[in-house]
């Protein structure tokens, strides 16, 4: 395997060189036709988005608390992409800032989620956001096995950010 040494100047070269090729014939690159609207919860296909509620809250420049949010879920590209990403190269604990702003689509009013909100998000809402991510693309759902420690029962919990008792 041949190992490429990334400059600023080549990242968005390297980026077109590693996308989808074009249709075979075709002089001029397509367009991505924009994404289809993610799955509703009536539709028996494949869930892509997932809301979360962060424990804490990202606080905007205007003082604003966004808490709720959604992240999709992470495709092949988006976990190789952080891999050329300069900032990764000269600190690798950077990867789950630019992976995280990748994959989250909104948060709040905010749906420009990029590297510099995850990096001003409080330490405890990375975490959660780090287990989430890690839960949706490993297990594809967010509910956890618990069980109770007064009477040790078993049953679900929904770690999306639901409340108890809301449905």
């Amino acid at each position: 395997m041949r190992r490429r040494t990334v400059t600023a100047g080549n990242l968005e070269e390297i980026l077109q060189a590693t996308a989808p090729a074009a249709e075979a014939g075709a002089a001029a690159p397509v367009p991505a036709s924009p994404a289809p609207p993610p799955a509703s919860h009536q539709d028996h296909g494949l869930r892509t988005e997932f809301d979360f509620e962060l424990p804490r809250g990202y606080v905007d420049e205007a003082g604003t608390v966004h808490r709720h949010g959604a992240m999709r879920l992470a495709t092949a590209r988006d976990e190789l992409r952080p891999q050329i990403d300069l900032r990764v190269k000269e600190n690798p604990a950077y990867l789950s800032v630019v992976l995280l702003s990748q994959v989250i689509t909104r948060i709040g009013t905010i749906t420009d989620v990029h590297a510099g909100i995850v990096e001003r998000m409080y330490a405890t809402d990375v975490a959660f956001l780090q287990d989430f991510y890690r839960r949706v693309n490993s297990e594809g759902h967010t509910r956890a096995a618990v069980t109770c420690p007064h009477c040790e029962g078993g049953f679900e919990v929904d770690l999306s950010g639901g409340r108890l008792g809301e449905s």
